[in-house]
């Protein structure tokens, strides 16, 4: 099966996303948690939840994925914003618990001068933390592009927070396209040995997710600027041999690319015509 889909607006709740998706061909899709610049978030409607499962069921849809807010950043030197952090994390949490197949992805966070080790530090204290609640949704930490001091810019700075919180079996990877191109991964000529590298240093059992996303930039530029697929620096060339890596056949695949609905329905049509397998 070839999951695809793309991120879209929760503001009129998880039915009418799932509507949205069957709309444009996709089978599984992402939504934020809450409030991206800020930090608000609606009232639980168990009712639309319960309306979701059930055309999720009929549609055969496969997991979704919440993405945590931009504001929340679990290394900040300001002590105020890494609470905001730890209690945005665990209401976000104890909300998706109504939902039977959801993973939640977040930002690592930025150091702002601290230094790489003790962001990390902070960022495994905080999931350490929330951990300890025992939910049972999978956390992921986002690969990022490394613009400014942001953490997980490295697959070894990933590795290295996933060691501070023990290898808990709930700690998963989603990995961003455009991100680790920027980073300076090269995934569109030599996807083989970048993979083999994450399965060094991190282990590809804990890929749980990609963020499927064209680049405006060169690789290393450390930008993160999204691009539609096939419009970028990564090519439809580059994309296709993503999403048909055998390593990568059974991941969903989440588009973040700078469109709206029917452009996002597009793509996936584009998409499915290009997968060779599932």
């Amino acid at each position: 099966m070839f999951w695809l889909g793309c991120h879209l607006s929760a503001s009129n709740g998880y039915l009418a996303m799932g509507k949205e998706a069957e709309k444009i061909g996709a089978n599984v899709f992402q939504f934020f948690s809450r409030n991206p610049r800020g930090g608000s978030v609606k009232a639980l409607d168990k009712g639309d939840i319960d309306a979701y499962i059930t055309f999720a069921k009929e549609k055969g849809y496969g997991t979704l994925l919440a993405h945590a807010p931009y504001t929340m950043n679990p290394c900040s030197a300001d002590p105020g914003l890494r609470a905001f952090a730890r209690r945005v994390m665990e209401e976000d949490l104890e909300r998706l618990e109504l939902l039977p197949d959801v993973l939640y992805n977040f930002h690592p966070g930025s150091h702002v001068k601290q230094g790489v080790d003790v962001g990390i530090k902070m960022i495994s204290d905080l999931l350490n933390e929330v951990l300890k609640n025992g939910e049972k949704t999978p956390i992921l930490l986002e690969t990022m592009a490394g613009k400014g001091s942001e953490i997980g810019r490295s697959f070894q700075e990933i590795r290295e927070i996933l060691d501070q919180v023990g290898g808990h079996q709930r700690m998963g990877v989603c990995l961003d396209t455009c991100h680790v191109f920027d980073g300076g991964y090269d995934i569109v000529g030599n996807l083989d040995g970048v993979l083999e590298e994450f399965d060094k240093v991190i282990g590809l059992e804990r890929l749980r997710a990609i963020h499927l996303n064209d680049s405006k930039n060169p690789m290393g530029s450390h930008k993160d600027r999204h691009e539609k697929i096939g419009e970028g620096s990564l090519g439809l060339v580059g994309i296709a041999k993503i999403i048909n890596h055998p390593k990568l056949l059974h991941l969903p695949f989440y588009l973040e690319t700078p469109n709206e609905l029917d452009g996002y329905g597009a793509e996936i049509s584009l998409l499915r015509g290009i997968r060779k397998e599932g």
